[in-house]
């Protein structure tokens, strides 16, 4: 067993906290359950349709991303990817006839909560090249292929200035522990969750945070 692994029983409460104060500490992340919807349906997404969807200022809203550099936009000026992106990176999810992609792991996992729709999560661990396969439903991981597969994740205590960069791009699935070994050698306050506890965890952030139903 790993360090720094969250034990369900009794730290999952502490992971709830952690996760909900990192996005507490970045105000523009209130955009995220409006934009995760709208980029679900499968075009970018112009900065005056989330402000009018989202009851926001259009002013405050580009403010808002602006904060974070790994926005990304397409040609026309409109929203491609902010947590969610209709661009291919390694953890995706299928649902409806749809394939969305997560900036990290734990984004693809929140998916199926936010959109609440059942689906499939694949991604490939970086390290052995095996695929994982998690069936999700907007209540649980109710399947995972291997069932070992853990999530890492790093959640400072404060803001930093380029989500994508300094978070997500660390938020891996790994096929097992062993896996995983290495990236926890290299990130040693980063944390290790197995699938369904990650899901679980970030489930109840986002329920917390109100953000779902």
């Amino acid at each position: 067993m790993l360090d720094k692994t969250i034990d369900p029983s009794n730290d999952t409460f502490t992971a709830v906290d952690r996760g909900v104060n990192f996005i507490q500490q970045h105000e523009e992340f209130k955009l995220v359950p409006v934009l995760v919807g709208l980029l679900a349906q499968g075009e970018p997404v112009s900065v005056e349709r989330l402000a009018s969807e989202g009851g926001w200022p259009e002013d405050e809203v580009r403010a808002d991303l602006a904060r974070h550099p790994s926005v990304e936009w397409d040609d026309q000026g409109r929203i491609a990817g902010f947590g969610l992106t209709l661009r291919p990176t390694p953890h995706r999810f299928e649902f409806d006839g749809k394939t969305v992609y997560g900036w990290c792991a734990s984004d693809a996992l929140s998916f199926p909560v936010l959109l609440e729709k059942p689906g499939i999560v694949s991604s490939t661990c970086p390290v052995t090249g095996q695929t994982i396969r998690v069936e999700v439903t907007p209540k649980a991981a109710v399947q995972v292929d291997p069932p070992g597969a853990v999530v890492s994740s790093v959640r400072p205590t404060g803001r930093v200035k380029d989500v994508r960069a300094q978070i997500c791009g660390l938020g891996h699935f790994f096929s097992s522990r062993e896996a995983a070994s290495a990236w926890l050698a290299e990130y040693p306050d980063g944390f290790l969750h197995s699938v369904a506890e990650d899901f679980e965890v970030h489930r109840q952030v986002l329920a917390e945070l109100g953000w779902t139903k």
